[in-house]
């Protein structure tokens, strides 16, 4: 039985408790020693604590294998196996990911399929949901969605690959549990920032092409994502051809330079209809025919002007990148790097922040969403309401 006393919330939140408990969030499988160094502490704290995270159902000790050595190893903190739980939607422009996701990011259970860009799929994702919440029950914390288009608190407001519009995303919320939305692409971010190419770094930018460019702007490991919600949406600069005219009502727009569309519209071929399934046949041609190769360079080098673009305005240790860009980087490098260069001021084209692939690729999204919704858990509000439910 879980505590509920006011008393064992204030026991959680003294001495340290919530501040190893995001250190196991944030380094799964660390040991108690980990733990203990990481975050200063005495030997005999750092055990008083873990006993009473066991007790609350939040991290478990597993005995680690014997090496030999001499002493008895430390043990490793995992996630309670009665533990806190979030669930995770994840609606990209063809497909859709339920899954359930514990404490350091562990997967408990996945679901995926396809749709046909209807905001009908809700109905079904809906479905999905209600049975995570069915089988969890109270350990279900949160629920958290990842979308491909422009968010404002729980809603879609713009989603131009799938022609959304004004699409709130309330029928996702089991009762009494709370919803989170955010950008697949700034929540791809923040899981590079955090877990991937950009770990360690204070300022991180990320960007992703997928249909167009989307990303964010990371600090301390927290995204910058506006007052509504809706930052990151880099791809709707006009760093374009102002007379193209973008779905999103804007005229210019990067997007339309880097993508399936841009790579088409070089090529002579008509807007597809599936811009990155476009992009991704486009970028395997370039490997032997030349005008595949051209369209693909000129898109990489108009990303990388971009990305000089953002990098002067807002000064970032790293660019990480995910989606179509390590591909376009792969494949063009010159064009890339070349227009990155020129669009730099000259005071940093001796030490430019480095341009990485994302290390986590499509499970950034997913990444980024749980991590969203663990930060809203490891909270002194978070913990109160857990050991007083």
């Amino acid at each position: 039985m879980q505590p509920k006393t006011a008393h064992s919330a204030r026991a959680l939140r003294s001495q340290g408790a919530l501040a190893v408990l995001r250190y196991v969030h944030a380094h799964p499988s660390a040991t108690r020693a980990d733990a203990t160094r990481a975050l200063g502490l005495s030997s005999g704290n750092a055990a008083e604590i873990t006993t009473r995270l066991k007790a609350s159902r939040l991290v478990e000790e597993d005995a680690p294998p014997r090496t030999g050595g001499r002493g008895r190893p430390s043990p490793t903190l995992t996630a309670h196996p009665d533990g806190p739980v979030v669930c995770v939607v994840d609606i990209s422009h063809e497909r859709w990911r339920v899954a359930a996701v514990q404490l350091g990011g562990g997967l408990l259970t996945e679901e995926a399929g396809h749709h046909s860009g209807s905001p009908t799929i809700l109905g079904t994702l809906a479905e999905h949901v209600s049975a995570l919440h069915t089988r969890y029950g109270r350990r279900l914390r949160a629920v958290s969605a990842c979308v491909a288009g422009a968010v404002s608190g729980t809603a879609i407001v713009q989603a131009s690959g799938m022609g959304w519009r004004n699409v709130g995303l309330d029928p996702l919320k089991p009762p009494g549990v709370p919803l989170l939305v955010g950008n697949d692409a700034s929540l791809a971010g923040l899981a590079e920032a955090r877990r991937g190419a950009g770990a360690g770094a204070r300022v991180v930018l990320h960007l992703t092409v997928e249909v167009g460019v989307g990303g964010i702007l990371v600090v301390d490991g927290r995204p910058v994502d506006g007052a509504t919600g809706a930052g990151g949406e880099f791809g709707h600069m006009p760093f374009g051809d102002p007379d193209l005219e973008c779905p999103c009502g804007a005229r210019g727009c990067w997007d339309l330079e880097v993508d399936g569309r841009a790579m088409a519209r070089a090529l002579g071929r008509p807007a597809p209809r599936d811009p990155r399934t476009a992009a991704e046949q486009i970028i395997a041609a370039a490997a032997s025919a030349p005008a595949s190769r051209t369209a693909v360079a000129a898109a990489a080098h108009a990303l990388g002007r971009g990305m000089g673009a953002l990098v002067n305005a807002l000064d970032p240790d790293v660019v990480t990148l995910s989606g179509l860009a390590p591909a376009l980087a792969e494949r063009a490098p010159v064009a890339l790097e070349s227009g990155y260069t020129a669009a730099l001021m000259r005071y940093r084209r001796s030490a430019p922040p480095p341009v990485r692939p994302s290390t986590l690729g499509a499970q950034g999204p997913l990444t980024g969403a749980a991590d969203a919704a663990f930060d809203v858990l490891l909270t002194e509000d978070g913990l109160d309401a857990w050991t007083s439910g």
